[in-house]
């Protein structure tokens, strides 16, 4: 990572497959302690020190979510949020050293998606975006499969609309809330590899916790349900530091 001369912007750029950040702190070592973690997650960052270096990174490219620090020098973080609010939908995560509950409130009142207090753990910091980013992208989200349709695969039958999954032999096997959820997932998008932040979103309610490893758990689990498939645990298989893909066909029953 690079700072550059002007105290103003330094240009933090990740994998560009990962979702835009742009993170405005007057604090370098904050700058660079969240862009550094962020960035280890797989997001792209920008980060800038205040108000009109955000408008500038703001005109040059689009961003998918913003984290703002309240006290700055200049223009002050409720004030850019309200002028945010006022011309965009641009998803924003306050930070603040003042943790008080009338500050919060201010400032989820005036547009905030979220709000955390100053120091925060970098790992909340990760959940909170990946909660707001998954709430923001379902209202925007592919196609489903109808609800009403029945899918065969490998041999299995599911009736998308009363929940119902038979195995090759015919026999009922049930399903969790959140297992039904994540075959779903699988099932609307065969054949291509999801990540975990992926399957988070496809299947997670907007409330979910954002945990990798809760994925990991839900999958082993769904994989078990459907061992006596044609296929195995080869239905649901792991591909390596990238996250898992549905093997089978999809086609209507």
């Amino acid at each position: 990572m690079t700072l550059q001369g002007s105290p103003s912007i330094d240009m933090l750029t990740a994998n560009m497959d990962g979702s835009r950040i742009l993170v405005v702190d007057d604090d370098a070592d904050i700058r660079i302690l969240l862009s550094d973690f962020l960035e280890q997650h797989g997001f792209a960052v920008t980060a800038v020190a205040d108000g009109v270096a955000m408008d500038q990174a703001l005109a040059a490219q689009t961003f998918d979510i913003a984290v703002l620090d309240v006290m700055m020098p200049g223009e002050d973080g409720l004030s850019i949020l309200r002028r945010l609010a006022a011309s965009g939908d641009l998803p924003i995560i306050m930070l603040s050293a003042i943790g008080g509950d009338i500050d919060r409130i201010v400032g989820l009142e005036m547009g905030a998606e979220d709000y955390l207090p100053k120091p925060c753990n970098p790992r909340e910091l990760l959940a909170r975006v990946r909660t707001v980013l998954r709430r923001n992208r379902r209202q925007t989200s592919e196609p489903q499969v109808p609800a009403g349709q029945r899918l065969r695969f490998a041999g299995w039958q599911v009736d998308m609309g009363v929940r119902l999954l038979t195995d090759p032999d015919n026999v009922v096997v049930t399903l969790t809330d959140g297992k039904f959820r994540l075959l779903r997932a699988f099932i609307e998008h065969p054949r291509r590899v999801l990540s975990r932040d992926q399957l988070l979103d496809y299947s997670a309610g907007s409330d979910a916790e954002s945990y990798d490893r809760a994925i990991d758990v839900q999958v082993s689990r769904l994989r078990r349900k459907l061992e006596r498939g044609e296929m195995g645990d080869e239905l649901v298989r792991t591909i390596r530091n990238e996250g898992y893909m549905f093997t089978a066909e999809v086609r209507p029953a």
